[in-house]
């Protein structure tokens, strides 16, 4: 342990010296995340709520924003395309922002679903999506919402499951 103090003490001084006390010069430095949880449930919705995603088309969009996600070095945990609203639960690289996240998603897979003709007229994303953290406890109840979108849109409305969603995890935000 002394040792380890000693050497630590000696770097440091070394790098004062050489940088004439400044050791500003020598940013910006970046720390490496190697282990990481970060959780993330996002939702995003159809431009103008318009149910776009065809029940037919749904397992292939699924399948390619599967993809979109292990590419950009995240691990996709449960993934639901609804007519007019996507959910998908992601554990993300440290990397990217949600933000950033969400827009490769967003554009990816809306070219995907233009080029491809996955529904009649052209599909966008609205421009803005909703991100909420989740916790490693809470992981398989928020992957059983996910897949069980179906029977829980036969009760509750979008509008009111997104009402519920802001409620819930950010009482500050107001819907416009």
């Amino acid at each position: 342990m002394r040792k380890t103090i000693f050497k630590t003490l000696s770097f440091q001084k070394t790098l004062v010296e050489k940088t004439n006390g400044d050791v500003s010069t020598l940013l910006p430095y970046y720390m490496k995340i190697e282990y990481h949880n970060l959780y993330t449930h996002f939702i995003f919705t159809t431009l103008h709520r318009v149910p776009l995603i065809a029940e037919k088309n749904r397992n292939r969009i699924e399948k390619y924003i599967t993809g979109i996600i292990n590419n950009n070095e995240s691990k996709l945990y449960a993934i639901y395309a609804n007519p007019e609203h996507l959910h998908f639960l992601v554990s993300r690289s440290p990397k990217l922002s949600e933000e950033n996240l969400a827009t490769i998603v967003a554009d990816s897979s809306a070219k995907f679903i233009n080029e491809n003709k996955l529904c009649s007229g052209i599909f966008a994303w609205q421009e803005t999506a909703a991100a909420f953290s989740v916790s490693k406890a809470d992981i398989d109840k928020v992957c059983r919402y996910i897949l069980g979108q179906p029977q829980h849109h036969r009760k509750v409305s979008f509008m009111d499951e997104y009402k519920a969603f802001i409620k819930f995890y950010q009482q500050t935000i107001k819907l416009k």
